[in-house]
């Protein structure tokens, strides 16, 4: 019984280097897809649950110069 996986590699070794590259990436990514709708979907409930703080008032809005000139000042 041939070996699909095994098939696959020996195809892929023949393609020139930047396809293959392309094709690793594209195969690396592929693994991650699952995780990422994951990470999408907690970055998603937790904007939701930030802005409904914001619009309850149980959180006050920082400016954005101000917390970029403290980030600066502790980056030093």
């Amino acid at each position: 019984m041939p070996d699909p996986v095994a098939e696959l590699v020996e195809r892929g070794r023949a393609l020139p280097p930047e396809d293959r590259e392309r094709l690793v990436d594209q195969l690396l990514e592929s693994l991650n897809e699952p995780a990422a709708a994951q990470l999408d979907a907690a970055w998603e409930s937790e904007i939701e649950r930030r802005l409904a703080e914001y619009d309850q008032g149980s959180v006050q809005a920082i400016d954005a110069e101000e917390v970029f000139a403290k980030a600066r000042h502790i980056a030093k």
